[in-house]
């Protein structure tokens, strides 16, 4: 009776646990595997595999991924096993104990997307660390950065899984091996290694995967060392997003799971379960302790010592050349008025998340590692693990805005919650599990035979003793949710963005100091969250079971109040218009002065996203997309029309000098400029360019950063400038030396050049010219050159969306009002005049602006992306 009643309640966990995936991962991983053979025609086709596996450079960053992410998942997976065995297997302090287990982890505690901010800004030619040294320790882009990124990412992670199972290794049989004679290298392989195969080997294939799908990190510091997350991001949301192609390329990274789950199945044998965790007193070493604690204290240095410089950079007024002592760049953050709002969600998804992470990790490892069922029942789950690890966040993201577009359920907490426990769920079930499978395997079998039912022997006796663990997976997920950006910046909408997504806006914005201070306040979060995780982990067995009882209340009391905060909050409509952008922050200070000066205050939600990002949502949600008004690249409008017919016509009259479509109007024209950073020239003795051509000069070798056009529409700047002046075949070979000039400094972002040339790591860079003019009026050591080429333009334009009966006449009046009344503002940046009567300032007017003569039009970036590719090939000869 016991054991049918049993089978039927881990039965229905696993029912659960299934079916919550079965609807949110393996649904839309079927859409994009069916996206992936779309043609363009809608029909079935291999062709879009065939476009990615014959394009420039796929199979070599494949290659190179398999290369970076292994060498890192076995680096990691050692140093985590050193740290893990200093805590468990040797007699150093237990303070020092205490500060290895909480200083392994602080990296998880910061958004992977400062990383590789942190590097730069750290190991850079202007670096914190290189400044201290007098030199550059190493060349950080590339295949050292890349390293140095993943290891540091990843690490945490490897250590939680690796330290985990350790503890409930049975330490008496290194006595018995000692006692029979073996060797030490054989007691410690029999004794401690052997049964960690199995967590090694998954920590090693978590830590792949977590490298393989990273983005984050190879967009600032890969250089020309190309991995398949770039392609992927290349193709999904390049300067002409191809979800088809993308959805291709996401199908291939799932390739070398198929192995890991033969490895982890075979190794799965190499577990070992003891009857009862002997408690013995280790034996006293003092070298050994000397080594190891030494060791662990090296690695722990090393590791965050690169996130010192997060602390400093926003303490200073601009680094690294007015290093005067200011609280202004903290000041400025949270006088943000958003940003308490931000900072609210990203605690409720955050609290949420763990919560709902945590029950369905749990009752996922004990299908597995406390039940009778079948193999291949069980094998299920497993696969769902491996899985769940190897879908990059960026596909993730992209998934759900395909699938759950015009659902209730889009532009909600309620989605973000449950991506982040879909996401995230690998290392918690791992952890769980090997804590489970390592405990007495006869407790229910005993529990049973005294008459207590599985449900209580799982509450009365297994979950006391994964409490630790269990507290480990809340924190785990906790942690997560408050620095993961991947996926969220697709799914979340105006009302439901988290902090990571600000930071993802400043990002954009170049705004490092603000990027760093927000780091640092989900930094301070996270911390405070462990200790009181930390709390209840260790001192749990002191609270007495009514204390305990209460504490369980409590819990539940919370997560239904939450719940219910979650309901009334999660993306509810509203009569305020939603403005999505891809604006620079001046033309949304212009904006929304305009809309408040103009009776709009409090009526209205501006939201900015990177271009990329913006062009993402135009095309996969339509006219299901929560803006009810967008300011974005006018080509991307255009391509957003054809493709989803989702703009109302512009029921004003514009008076715009050319001619454009009925459905938008121009708010901005921004010309591209060459970019210098003064003092990085004068040292060098570099002379200054004064055309673009000049930049494939070879004395600029190594000094220049440009932006790839196949990634970034800031890229087709340049691009006019070079065919229009020179024609396509010298155009290519101009361009051909540039790359070579460039190197590992050809960027996938617009904004990177600028970057680049505001930290000093290189001394020219090609962008947006009023950026340049900002930061020269700022006293940074920026000027800027209006090459002889001309100083070409884009235009950004403002459209309303078409959302039928639903759309609010409020859109119209504002975006009329943005055009009519605004533009004497937004010309203080953008001097151009593109209405009828503008004139601009001389003071503010570029030396050379040009217009290519022909519309720009997603058919002609295409063309001008071939020239890219045909110079990059070049280069490389």
């Amino acid at each position: 009776m016991g054991t049918q009643r049993k089978e039927k309640e881990i039965k229905g966990i696993f029912i659960i646990v299934t079916a919550l995936f079965l609807v949110f991962l393996m649904i839309p991983i079927l859409r994009l595997l069916l996206k992936s053979f779309e043609g363009q025609a809608r029909g079935v086709s291999l062709g879009n595999y065939v476009e990615v596996l014959t394009s420039h450079g796929f199979m070599s960053a494949f290659g190179h991924s398999l290369i970076i992410s292994s060498a890192s998942a076995i680096i990691t997976t050692l140093l985590a096993f050193l740290l893990a065995y200093t805590i468990n297997y040797t007699n150093i302090p237990k303070a020092y104990k205490g500060f290895i287990r909480k200083a392994a982890v602080v990296p998880m505690l910061l958004p992977t997307i400062t990383y590789g901010f942190a590097i730069i800004y750290s190991f850079g030619k202007q670096g914190l660390i290189t400044q201290l040294v007098g030199r550059q320790l190493f060349e950080i882009y590339g295949f050292n950065g890349l390293l140095l990124g993943y290891v540091i990412y990843t690490l945490p992670i490897s250590f939680l899984l690796v330290s985990n199972t350790m503890e409930y290794i049975d330490k008496k049989f290194t006595i018995v091996s000692r006692i029979m004679g073996d060797k030490p290298l054989t007691t410690f392989m029999a004794t401690v290694v052997r049964p960690l195969l199995g967590t090694l080997a998954a920590s090693f294939v978590q830590c792949f995967f977590l490298c393989f799908t990273d983005y984050g990190i190879p967009a600032s510091v890969g250089g020309e060392y190309d991995v398949v997350a770039t392609v992927l991001y290349n193709e999904m949301l390049g300067s002409i997003p191809n979800f088809n192609t993308g959805s291709a390329v996401a199908m291939m990274m799932l390739i070398p799971s198929v192995l890991t789950i033969a490895l982890l199945h075979y190794l799965e044998k190499y577990n070992i379960r003891y009857n009862k965790i002997s408690n013995i007193e280790i034996r006293k070493n003092t070298l050994r302790d000397v080594i190891f604690g030494g060791a662990s204290g090296l690695v722990l240095l090393a590791v965050l010592s690169v996130f010192l410089v997060i602390f400093a950079v926003p303490l200073v007024e601009n680094w690294p050349y007015q290093m005067n002592f200011t609280w202004e760049h903290v000041q400025a953050v949270f006088a943000d008025r958003s940003l308490i709002s931000v900072y609210e969600n990203s605690l409720l998804v955050a609290v949420l998340t763990a919560l709902l992470g945590s029950l369905l990790t749990y009752g996922a490892a004990l299908t597995t590692a406390r039940s009778k069922l079948p193999g291949k029942v069980k094998q299920v789950i497993e696969n769902i693990s491996l899985i769940t690890n190897t879908i990059p966040g960026m596909v993730i993201g992209i998934a759900y805005m395909l699938i759950f577009s015009g659902t209730p359920l889009q532009n909600t907490l309620a989605i973000i919650i449950i991506c982040n426990v879909i996401h995230f769920f690998s290392t918690p079930y791992l952890m769980i599990k090997n804590s489970l499978a390592k405990m007495n395997a006869s407790w229910e079998t005993t529990a049973m035979l005294m008459g207590d039912t599985w449900l209580k022997t799982i509450v009365r006796v297994v979950t006391p003793n994964a409490m630790g663990t269990i507290l480990e997976v809340f924190s785990y997920y906790f942690v997560n949710a408050m620095v993961t950006v991947s996926a969220v910046i697709f799914i979340a909408g105006a009302r439901t963005m988290v902090i990571t997504t600000k930071i993802k806006e400043l990002q954009y914005y170049t705004k490092f100091n603000e990027i760093f201070v927000l780091s640092l306040l989900i930094l301070f979060t996270n911390l405070a969250a462990k200790l009181i995780f930390g709390y209840f982990a260790t001192d749990r067995s002191k609270v007495k079971e009514e204390k305990r009882k209460k504490f369980l209340a409590a819990a539940v009391a919370m997560t239904m109040a939450l719940s219910a905060v979650l309901t009334g909050c999660g993306g509810s409509a509203s009569d305020e218009v939603v403005l999505y952008t891809n604006a620079d922050d001046e033309a949304i200070e212009a904006m929304k002065s305009t809309l408040d000066e103009n009776g709009y205050s409090g009526q209205y939600i501006i939201q900015s996203f990177g271009t990329s990002e913006l062009g993402g949502k135009l095309l996969a949600e339509g006219t299901n997309i929560e803006a009810d008004l967008v300011t974005m690249s006018s080509f991307y409008l255009d391509s957003a029309q054809e493709q989803q017919n989702m703009f109302k016509d512009l029921t004003f009259e514009t008076g715009a000098m050319d001619e454009y479509p009925s459905f938008y109007t121009p708010i901005t024209a921004q010309e591209g400029a060459i970019l210098l950073n003064t003092e990085v020239m004068a040292e060098n003795n570099l002379p200054t360019p004064t055309s673009i051509k000049d930049l494939a000069n070879p004395v600029y070798s190594g000094f220049i950063s440009v932006t790839d056009i196949a990634s970034s529409s800031t890229a087709w700047l340049l691009l006019q400038a070079l065919v229009d002046n020179y024609g396509e075949d010298e155009a290519t070979q101009i361009l051909a030396d540039i790359y070579k000039n460039a190197g590992p400094h050809v960027e996938s972002s617009g904004s990177a050049p600028l970057k680049k040339v505001r930290a000093g790591e290189v001394a020219i860079g090609f962008g947006l010219r009023h950026q340049a003019v900002a930061d020269k009026a700022d006293g940074l050591p920026v000027d800027y050159v209006d090459p002889t080429e001309g100083n070409y333009s884009l235009t950004e334009s403002i459209a309303v969306v078409d959302k039928g009966d639903e759309s609010k006449d409020l859109a119209m009046e504002m975006a009329e009002c943005i055009i009519t009344k605004g533009r004497a503002k937004l010309q203080e940046y953008y001097p151009l005049p593109i209405y009828e009567g503008e004139t601009a300032d001389s003071a503010y007017m570029s030396a050379n602006p040009k217009v290519f003569p022909e519309k720009l039009t997603v058919d002609l970036l295409e063309q001008h992306q071939q020239i890219s590719e045909n110079a990059k090939a070049l280069a490389e000869e």
